[in-house]
């Protein structure tokens, strides 16, 4: 008891570290492999022809797997080797493979030769292939023929004659399935006795009195018949002369030595194809066709567009529901392929806010090809939109009047709308076709539109909202102000004409009051009159988004913040003009009353103002690049021909409008701030009537068509050369470059300039 107490608490203590001990030494001796899947690899087996290889399991091993495979020849062939990787023995048609990587074994046969030695007893020789050893591969079929000699006949062979196709006839054949050794075998005729020798041709054969030699009485009438294989019939005797030669059944009179020959053709028979209306038989194509007796015909037949194969009648098919199917000709046949008119359904429904009135909403049925009007009306106030659903045959979804051909079953949804079509994202744009389409989006600020035609005075929708008696004569109300529009907008070329707005107390004023931070117009052109208070142009009365290759035409007035395109540019504006005439009071500009950073754009209409009056911009608070403005200015303070007032950067622009002003007064910039840079640019000091600016270079007006002005850095005002090349003329666009110029004919126009 004691001593068992004392291993309990040596156990007790020790224990738990002897455990750890052992689990420690276990790991070490693990060799990385212990938690790691055994590798495992492919064995690819192939014959070279004559014979296939068996292996065991499946085609992937473990690694060091040992794999039995077995060659296995087919009939005529034997094995000769193993090639590609190494096996326990190459020449054993059963050996192993030991699996330690991907491995490749071929299998080689050899095609089997035999050894035919023929001869024969006295009276006769074999003539065909002779009295010798002959060597043919397995398989082949040889031509016997054995001779007898005069006053002898031949009896039959004899020998290795499993494979003779027949041991009673002289002439026959033998298969070569292994070495043969055969005679032919002859006797004297008896005294008094003939010799009659039959034989047939393939597909038939002489059933009495056999096939092979035959001894008669000499006198003796000898009964003939000949019997054909299915499908064939009996020709006719050749050889000695028999009673009747063209009868399978007849005699021959034994007065010598005869020898007849049944011979026999293969059976033809008529295939006559047609079809009912609506399609018609491709295979063997209508008419009649002769085959063999025991053909298969393949039939095909197609069904012409809006018809359908129904079965074939007559004569017995395969398969008389299949419209590609067989028959047997085993005598005449006459089939006819049956063809049936489709028909189909029209299911025709509508989302609110309209109905299809023609064929009325439902279910239709309508014979295949059939062309059905669609006539969809919209309720008061709103638009078809287009066709949905199955429309691959309508003849124009845009339209309400239209027709779908019946080719198929059909289900189609008229769609109505506040718009032309989409459903407002980028994929589908909302469409605008006309005035109340674009009123629309002030109900949708934040999706996604085009326009796809120009709008003017004579759209639908402009004399209730965008004449001069619209919304009690202030004309047109813009779209988004608070809140703004943050959606997209794309003219894609398209322009908005004839736009009147008379909303002098207002600001925000312009086809968009306020483009936020998210919203982008592009691609859009405004012409009309548009008169508001503060942040007003033509476009829209502030930007805080993108707006690009855009421009405005027309006249625009306001107080303060009034340009041609826009009145405030909070965002970016680029590749965009305006040749508006603008009138204000402060920050006044042919392009944008104050900007916050605009580039490759340009201004050519008139500015008129009071302070911070600019030809581009009347106050600039951010970069403005690569841009032009060619309309006279007129001001009282802070007067320039591109800028009134620069409180950030101007580079590689020019103006060359007549400027007029009292103070701060400038051919480029009126005034510019201390800290502001003006770099790179210019002002025709002859069309400006001015010889000073607050920034900017003067040039006169040959210098200023002079490419070197913008190129050579050697000239007075040109730190660094700008993006421009010269073209050939002014209809002539080079856009891989911003600027383009006729040498000593132009000013410098932008590349992406309309011509």
């Amino acid at each position: 008891m004691k001593k068992n107490w004392r291993i309990h608490q040596y156990m007790k203590r020790f224990g738990p570290l002897l455990i750890v001990g052992v689990l420690i030494m276990g790991l070490a001796s693990c060799d990385g492999s212990c938690s790691s899947t055994p590798a495992e690899y492919e064995l690819n087996t192939s014959s070279s022809g004559g014979g296939h290889v068996v292996i065991s399991g499946e085609g992937t091993y473990a690694d060091g797997a040992i794999v039995t495979i077995e060659a296995v020849a087919d009939e005529c062939y034997e094995f000769v080797e193993w090639t590609g990787a190494d096996v326990d023995d190459p020449y054993s048609p059963i050996t192993t493979i030991t699996i330690d990587e991907a491995k490749t074994i071929t299998a080689v046969f050899a095609l089997l030769s035999y050894d035919l030695t023929t001869d024969s007893t006295d009276g006769g020789a074999v003539t065909s292939p002779g009295e010798d050893t002959f060597a043919y591969d397995c398989g082949t079929m040889v031509p016997l023929v054995a001779a007898a000699e005069e006053g002898y006949y031949f009896v039959n062979w004899s020998g290795d004659v499993d494979t003779v196709d027949n041991t009673n006839a002289p002439t026959t054949t033998i298969t070569m399935m292994g070495d043969y050794s055969i005679t032919a075998n002859f006797e004297l005729v008896p005294p008094g006795q003939v010799v009659l020798t039959t034989s047939s041709t393939t597909w038939g054969s002489v059933t009495d009195p056999g096939e092979g030699t035959f001894l008669y009485d000499e006198g003796t009438t000898v009964d003939l018949v000949a019997v054909a294989d299915e499908c064939y019939e009996f020709v006719n005797w050749t050889g000695d002369p028999v009673a009747d030669p063209n009868s399978a059944s007849t005699n021959i009179t034994m007065d010598a030595d005869k020898n007849v020959t049944a011979n026999f053709a293969l059976i033809s028979y008529n295939l006559t194809a047609d079809s009912t209306d609506g399609g018609e038989v491709t295979s063997p194509e209508e008419g009649t066709h002769t085959y063999g007796c025991g053909t298969v015909v393949d039939l095909v037949a197609e069904a012409d567009e809006c018809y359908e194969f129904v079965n074939w009648t007559g004569d017995t098919v395969a398969n008389p529901n299949s419209a590609t199917t067989t028959i047997t000709m085993d005598g005449a046949k006459h089939v006819t392929a049956n063809f049936a008119l489709l028909s189909y359904n029209l299911t025709a429904a509508s989302t609110d806010w309209g109905e299809v009135t023609t064929p009325e909403e439902g279910t239709h049925t309508y014979g295949c090809g059939t062309v059905v009007d669609l006539v969809a009306e919209p309720e008061e106030g709103y638009n078809f939109v287009k066709w949905s659903g199955d429309v691959g045959t309508i003849a124009d979804i845009d339209a309400a009047e239209t027709t779908i051909t019946m080719n198929g079953h059909y289900s189609i949804t008229a769609n109505f709308g506040f718009f032309a079509g989409g459903n407002g994202t980028a994929e589908d744009p909302y469409q605008i076709a006309d005035w109340y389409h674009l009123d629309n989006v002030r109900n949708y600020l934040s999706s996604f539109f085009t326009v796809i035609n120009d709008l003017d005075s004579g759209s639908i929708g402009y004399t209730e909202l965008a004449s001069t008696t619209a919304h009690e004569g202030n004309g047109w109300q813009p779209l988004g102000s608070s809140p703004p529009f943050v959606g997209s907008f794309d003219g894609q070329g398209y322009e908005i004409c004839d736009l009147f707005i008379d909303r002098s107390g207002e600001s925000d004023v312009g086809l968009f009051g306020v483009v936020g931070a998210a919203g982008i117009i592009e691609n859009v052109g405004v012409n009309g009159n548009v008169t508001g208070y503060n942040d007003v142009g033509a476009l829209m009365g502030k930007n805080e988004g993108t707006v690009s290759t855009s421009y405005s035409s027309g006249r625009v007035t306001g107080i303060d913040y009034v340009g041609g395109l826009m009145g405030k540019n909070e965002g970016t504006a680029s590749n965009s003009s305006s040749a508006s005439s603008v009138t204000g009071d402060t920050r006044v500009g042919g392009l944008v009353g104050q900007n916050e950073g605009a580039s490759n754009s340009y201004a050519t209409g008139s500015v008129t103002g009071s302070d911070y009056v600019g030809g581009l911009a009347g106050r600039n608070e951010g970069p403005a690049s690569n841009s032009y403005a060619t309309g006279s200015v007129n001001g009282d303070d802070c007067v320039g021909g591109l800028v009134g007032k620069n409180e950030d950067t101007v580079s590689d622009s020019y103006s060359t409008g007549l400027v007029t002003g009292t103070g701060n007064v400038g051919g480029l910039v009126g005034q510019n701030n201390d800290d502001d840079e003006v770099d790179d640019s210019f002002w025709d000091t002859e069309t400006s009537g001015q010889s000073t600016s607050a920034g900017g270079t003067g040039k006169t007006t040959a210098e200023m068509m002079d490419i070197d002005t913008f190129t050579d850095t050697d000239t007075v005002g040109l730190d660094e050369p700008w993006d421009i090349t010269t073209v050939a003329n002014s209809s002539t666009r080079n856009t891989d470059y911003i600027w383009n110029i006729v040498d000593n004919v132009t000013y410098p126009f932008l590349s992406w300039q309309p011509v």
